[in-house]
Parts: C-alpha cells; structure tokens; sequence
C-alpha cells in the first residue's frame, strides 16, 4: 500500500512523518523503530530519528510505502 504525503516547507524529519502519517502512534514509537533498523528511506535502511525528508524520497515502513511530494 502507498500512501502520498505533501511536505510543507522544505524537509519534514523521519520521526515526525511516521507520526504525521499514523504509522506510529507516538514520538517514542517512532524513535524505536528507527533505531530499530525497521524504516528504509529511498530502499536503505536509516537509522537517524531526524533525518530531514525531501519531496521525490519514499519511506517503507511496516509494510507501507509512503510517498512524498511538494505543496
């Protein structure tokens, strides 16, 4: 499944896109499943919390691709 996400500004952070999308219920859920090794940003696995995310780059995370694009 992929879901399309519209980045306000210039970058939104990883931790704060796995909240803003609902894939993780909250900051702390977010940072675990960095560091975890869970989350892929553009098909590698990225273990930095905020990790600024550019419109054009995708996330897979727990078996969701989330797609993100400029406003």
């Amino acid at each position: 499944m992929s879901i399309r996400f519209a980045v306000r500004g210039e970058y939104i952070q990883l931790d704060q896109l796995l909240k803003a999308t609902g894939l993780c219920e909250s900051g702390g859920a977010a940072h675990a499943a960095i560091a975890e090794g869970r989350v892929r940003v553009d098909g590698v696995v990225d273990t930095r919390k905020r990790a600024k995310l550019r419109p054009g780059q995708s996330v897979v995370f727990a078996g969701e691709t989330v797609e993100l694009y400029g406003e």
